[in-house]
């Protein structure tokens, strides 16, 4: 994998991939970005990036459903390797206006496919990055694993679904190379405010209600976010083609928990006059809210050797620090102020 294309690499998840190819001795080869820039995609992410890697990392804006855009980046590229992270990814947005979601989760991922086809001799894996959100929802007891059937229950879920579904028809029927990763709630630096962790985190900052659903006892398995960029990249270069592998944190946590956990760290890092905790503020809960999810990756740790390396406590407060010490990067991205000189810099 010597040209490594990335899709949706200015999102969270995929600026936070480019940074950790970047950080590893054992890649010298080249990042091909492609990013619509959609509200949640800041190239920003990535300047550093830019500026010491300059023969080593491109950024093509694009629309992964334009298949003229991204046959012409594959060619000129040399692209030899696909990692697909690129999505419409937030439940309460699907469930408002779906068509998005539909668009890029389904119709773009069956663009990259085709492409895959028509360079079969050029591509030799193409990754395809996806939540645990498919399996639906669990009980008090139980864990996904790679065999539990498919059950989604929002817009963005079912769509996440279908790309995952298109997938390995791809490599069962045209015998394309993939691989398949299913991963749990990530969280860390760079992720846009409107995600949980995040929007805790700044409200709690400025004394805002911090809005939790229902009772605050649905429960995520939370995965920090380098972690993840370690699993992909671990199943991309050793994972068996034609695989999917479930990626967890095991860190179960009720909402509740999470945002107390938060309170607890501002309390420290930043205090206030009056602890955090009195900002909380049940919500009513929104449609279709999955009661549990919780991943066992015995898979990939038997198979591949990987395992989380961050805790749950460890990787929050972090995750906080960062924020608390990036108020530019936080006041840019909720300002839109990032999109504006997105404008100026990739003008058509």
């Amino acid at each position: 994998m010597n040209n490594i294309l990335v899709t949706g690499g200015c999102g969270f998840i995929g600026a936070n991939f480019i940074r950790y190819l970047f950080s590893r001795s054992d890649f010298s080869g080249r990042v091909i970005n492609i990013d619509k820039l959609t509200y949640a995609g800041n190239p920003e992410n990535l300047t550093d990036i830019e500026s010491a890697f300059p023969d080593r990392y491109r950024f093509v804006k694009a629309d992964i459903c334009d298949k003229e855009t991204l046959g012409k980046a594959i060619e000129r590229y040399d692209v030899d390797a696909i990692c697909h992270f690129a999505a419409e990814s937030h439940v309460d947005r699907s469930i408002v206006g779906p068509d998005d979601f539909v668009r890029t989760n389904i119709m773009g991922t069956f663009t990259l496919l085709e492409l895959c086809r028509k360079f079969s001799d050029q591509i030799h894996l193409f990754h395809h990055v996806s939540t645990d959100e498919v399996f639906g929802s669990l009980g008090e007891t139980g864990h996904f694993t790679e065999t539990t059937p498919y059950d989604p229950s929002s817009p963005y879920s079912a769509s996440k679904a279908a790309s995952d579904h298109l997938v390995m028809a791809y490599s069962r029927t045209y015998g394309i190379p993939v691989t398949l990763s299913n991963c749990s709630n990530n969280y860390g630096p760079y992720q846009f405010p409107e995600k949980l962790i995040p929007l805790m985190i700044l409200n709690g900052l400025e004394g805002k209600p911090l809005p939790v659903y229902g009772d605050g006892r649905n429960i995520r398995d939370w995965l920090y976010v380098e972690d993840h960029c370690a699993a992909v990249w671990r199943i991309m270069t050793a994972g068996r083609r034609g695989e999917c592998y479930c990626v967890g944190g095991r860190s179960e946590r009720t909402n509740l928990q999470v945002v107390r956990n938060i309170c607890d760290i501002l309390d420290e890092e930043a205090p206030a006059a009056e602890s955090r905790h009195r900002l909380i503020t049940f919500v009513k809960d929104r449609p279709g809210h999955d009661l549990r999810y919780a991943i066992d990756c015995t898979k990939l740790e038997t198979e591949l050797g990987w395992k989380p390396q961050e805790r749950f406590e460890s990787g929050l407060r972090k995750t906080v620090r960062w924020y608390i010490e990036h108020p530019r990067w936080v006041e840019r991205v909720r300002s839109g102020e990032y999109q504006k000189w997105i404008e100026t810099q990739y003008a058509p």
